[in-house]
C-alpha cells in the first residue's frame, strides 16, 4: 500500500500515519457525509476528495508535514484525519481534525490532536498552534477546549475559503507544555 512520507504515531487506541492510497474511501465518504463535511470544506464528490487527500500527501513530501490518517486500532479503520496543517497564506500553524461522525463522541479527537501536536511542537519546532474553527461547530470547540486552547477571536482565511467564518482557537507551546495531560 502506498503511503506518502513520514512518521507514524500511536496512542492507545490509534494509529496516525500518513495518508495511503487506500484511505481514499473513507476519505471520500468523510467528505460526502453532510454532517462530516459540513466545517471542513462542505460535500464533496470523490474526485475532488481525492485531490485534497493528494494535497495532504503532496504536503508530507513538500513541507515534512500535514495532517495524519486516523486509524482505529481495534477495528483498523479509517475513522478521519488530524495533524499539522499550513496551507498558503493560512492565518498560522494548525493542528485541524475532522472524523466520520461515527467516530464522534468517542474522545478520538481530542486523543489524536494531542499526540499531533506533541509532534508538531517537539519535531517541527512550531511554539504556537491555531484550531481555525466556525463559531457554529461547538463540538470542535469543546475539543479545543479539552486540548487547552482559548478563544482568540475572528480568523481570515484564504482564497477559496475567504467567505468562511472562522474563530482561531490556540495556545502556546509553553501554554501546551504548562497543562495538565489528556
Amino acid at each position: 500500500m502506498p503511503v506518502a512520507p513520514g512518521p507514524t504515531l500511536e496512542t492507545p487506541r490509534l494509529i496516525l500515519r500518513p495518508p495511503a492510497d487506500a484511505d481514499l474511501d473513507g476519505w471520500a465518504a468523510l467528505m460526502a457525509d453532510p454532517a462530516g463535511a459540513r466545517f471542513i470544506g462542505g460535500v464533496q464528490p470523490r474526485a475532488v476528495a481525492w485531490r485534497g487527500m493528494a494535497a495532504m500527501a503532496g504536503s508530507w513530501a513538500l513541507n515534512g508535514f500535514s495532517m495524519f490518517s486516523v486509524i482505529e486500532r481495534a477495528s483498523g479503520a479509517w475513522i478521519g484525519r488530524i495533524g499539522p496543517w499550513r496551507p498558503e497564506g493560512w492565518p498560522g500553524d494548525e493542528v485541524g481534525w475532522g472524523l466520520l461522525p461515527s467516530a464522534w463522541g468517542k474522545g478520538y479527537a481530542v486523543e489524536a490532536a494531542a499526540a499531533t501536536m506533541d509532534w508538531a511542537f517537539d519535531h517541527l519546532g512550531w511554539t504556537d498552534i491555531i484550531h481555525c474553527i466556525d463559531p457554529e461547530n461547538t463540538p470542535s470547540q469543546k475539543v479545543a477546549q479539552r486540548l487547552g486552547a482559548t478563544n482568540r477571536g475572528p480568523g481570515k482565511l484564504p482564497p477559496p475559503h475567504e467567505a468562511s467564518k472562522v474563530e482561531l482557537w490556540g495556545q502556546t507551546v509553553e501554554q501546551w507544555r504548562a497543562r495538565t495531560r489528556l
